[in-house]
């Protein structure tokens, strides 16, 4: 059997969810009702239903996000929710609160979210056998980590490719609650990380002003694909449940063709994709023209790029050119003839800031823009909104997904006989009982039919082969044959639908140990069943989520592998070589009112942010 590889792609809503699949996506998450990890983009239970109509018709799967922490008393209207997802025959829930596992539940395949922190070897081992079927891995993992988790825990393996980063490790983010209640656990993240901050060394000298020093690039590591199949990933996960329908295109469609290339060819004997049809675009995939902060391959190939995106959280969008002068009204620009009437430009300022503009008129390599800013000669410019690449890409008919099909027209005793087979063996069969009679020219009318039968339409099917098997030259009228293809393609749907099989999997409760025996705030346990949960398992303290129980002022909100000193090429380990004077610490981030220490773990090579009033030792780099 070969090893199934697929694109999983974020739906923001039902509309979203199908235009991922027309783009050719294998899976799509989205959220339901409640307690998913993006609170603006729940999605009522019927269309839910709807849209897992609509993907299994295509062999695709439809995973629901139920990641938030539970409070106690949201536990039984949760349940409650699983059972109806259950009914409508949603194929598994994506979870971070370990409550879940404790409840009586349906046999419905349950996913570990990354939001559960997944990066190490044990703990993962763990939830696969306590019965969680796939895990989605921490972005920061390398694919040697990668591999190792594969071999040790032997679970299917989720792992984002593009898409925006969180720059702490998933669900071990307290800023946004510490800062107004807000929990990014629940779902409400503010985003502190997108802020402007200044930097402020131990000295009191500002080091950088007014600068997004938390926000980091997106993610891109497409060109990866084949290295992390063999590392042991099944499944390629798109950032993105808030982005709109032009961005999951654009990426499902981007990553389809990739994937596909290496399928067909050097993955070819071990490996096939996870669903049904072929996909056509009217458009060229390019991952920088919807949004992005630029790209970065984050640590999937160790440490050995800068990751920031401090001019701007912003999208950066797709490099066009430098400035070459201004000339009256008008700009002229490298490359200027790519740009459209409409387009928004992007670039950075004299203060360091970013700034745009749009485009009202572009003609004859000159771009007129809405409001004349003063801009220096050589400014790297970059369109942030491609409005004819948009107009096309929204167009319903951009992506279109087609199932094979070959049909066979024969005769019977009383008339005649319609077979659809489809790509996947299913058949559906139609008869026409219909007097025989012979063409009037006594020529065949073969070609006349074959071509009525081909119009397949908006249906879902493409009629690839098309075979009459006829013993005389009959006639039948066009409004018969047609009356037959879209009956035989309406059953095959209901075939097809039938015949999908979902995953089922019933939890059954063990106790085997937990790797910790000792938790804290950092696990999130929020409900009297999540501990319930841990306990029965041989855990003996298990401390309160931080939503329960924080001390403002002086807790750790943030731990992160992104490093502001290899940033600012002061890292003693990486760059030893160049980083010249050291800084004095503690390093401070001050945005107005709010201020944050950092503190720096080069062991492990992790970030701590901290509120201001914490106390702890600066680590001195006396341990190579």
């Amino acid at each position: 059997m070969k090893k199934k590889i697929e694109i999983l792609a974020p739906a923001k809503d039902l509309i979203g969810g199908m235009a991922a699949i027309n783009s050719g996506a294998d899976a799509v998450y989205i959220g339901a009702p409640q307690f998913g990890a993006r609170s603006n983009a729940n999605n009522s239970i019927e269309d839910v239903a709807a849209l897992v109509q609509y993907a299994h018709l295509f062999n695709a799967q439809v995973f629901v996000v139920m990641n938030t922490i539970l409070y106690d008393n949201e536990l039984e209207t949760c349940r409650k929710m699983i059972y109806e997802l259950y009914d409508i025959g949603v194929d598994a829930l994506i979870i971070q609160d370990m409550a879940i596992m404790e409840m009586e539940l349906p046999p419905i395949v349950l996913h570990a979210s990354t939001q559960a922190n997944n990066r190490d070897a044990d703990k993962i081992k763990f939830l696969k056998d306590a019965g969680i079927k796939r895990v989605v891995l921490a972005r920061e993992l390398n694919l040697h980590q990668i591999k190792e988790i594969y071999d040790h825990a032997d679970v299917e393996l989720e792992f984002f490719v593009t898409g925006a980063l969180c720059v702490s490790f998933s669900g071990n983010c307290y800023m946004s609650v510490a800062n107004g209640e807000r929990s990014a656990n629940r779902g409400s993240c503010a985003q502190n990380c997108r802020l402007p901050y200044n930097l402020i060394d131990g000295n009191g000298e500002t080091l950088i002003k007014n600068s997004h020093l938390l926000s980091i690039k997106d993610l891109d590591i497409s060109d990866q694909i084949p290295n992390l199949v063999e590392a042991g990933i099944v499944s390629f996960k798109i950032e993105g449940r808030l982005k709109d329908v032009v961005y999951v295109k654009n990426n499902v469609s981007f990553l389809r063709q990739k994937l596909d290339s290496y399928l067909e060819g050097a993955g070819s004997d071990k490996y096939t994709k996870a669903s049904s049809g072929k996909c056509t675009y009217t458009f060229d995939s390019s991952l920088s023209r919807t949004f992005n902060r630029g790209y970065t391959d984050y640590f999937v190939n160790d440490r050995n790029h800068s990751i920031g995106s401090w001019e701007s959280p912003k999208s950066k969008g797709q490099y066009i050119g430098k400035l070459i002068r201004t000339i009256g009204n008008a700009y002229e620009i490298e490359n200027g003839e790519l740009l459209n009437n409409g387009d928004g430009l992007c670039f950075i300022n004299e203060n360091n800031e970013a700034d745009g503009i749009y485009v009202n008129k572009a003609e004859n390599g000159k771009i007129y823009p809405n409001v004349l800013k003063e801009v220096k000669d050589g400014t790297f410019i970059y369109r942030n909104n491609d409005a004819a690449f948009i107009k096309i890409v929204e167009r319903e008919d951009s992506a279109v997904r087609k199932l094979s099909t070959t049909l066979l027209l024969t005769e019977t005793e009383t008339g005649f006989e319609l077979i659809a087979t489809d790509e996947d063996g299913n058949v559906s069969i139609v008869n026409l009982e219909h007097s025989k009679e012979q063409t009037k020219t006594g020529e065949s009318i073969e070609e006349n039919i074959k071509t009525q039968l081909a119009k397949t339409g908006f249906t879902p099917y493409n009629a690839d082969e098309i075979t009459i098997m006829f013993s005389q030259n009959w006639f039948l009228p066009i409004s018969k044959i047609n009356e037959m293809r879209r009956t035989v393609y309406d059953q095959l749907t209901q075939i097809r639908l039938a015949n999908y099989k979902r995953e089922e999997h019933q939890l059954v409760k063990t106790s085997h140990p937990y790797p910790e025996t000792k938790l804290d705030f950092m696990y999130n346990v929020s409900n009297k069943t999540a501990r319930k949960f841990y306990e029965r398992h041989g855990v003996t303290e298990i401390e309160k989520a931080f939503e329960l129980q924080w001390d403002p002022g002086k807790s750790r909100v943030m731990t992160t592998k992104y490093c502001i000193k290899y940033e600012l090429k002061k890292c003693p380990i990486h760059q030893k070589d160049i980083m010249g004077v050291k800084v004095k610490e503690p390093l401070v981030l001050k945005q107005g009112e709010l201020e944050y220490k950092l503190k720096f773990n080069c062991k492990p090579c992790e970030m701590e942010i901290w509120e201001k009033d914490a106390e702890f030792e600066i680590e001195e780099d006396h341990f190579h």
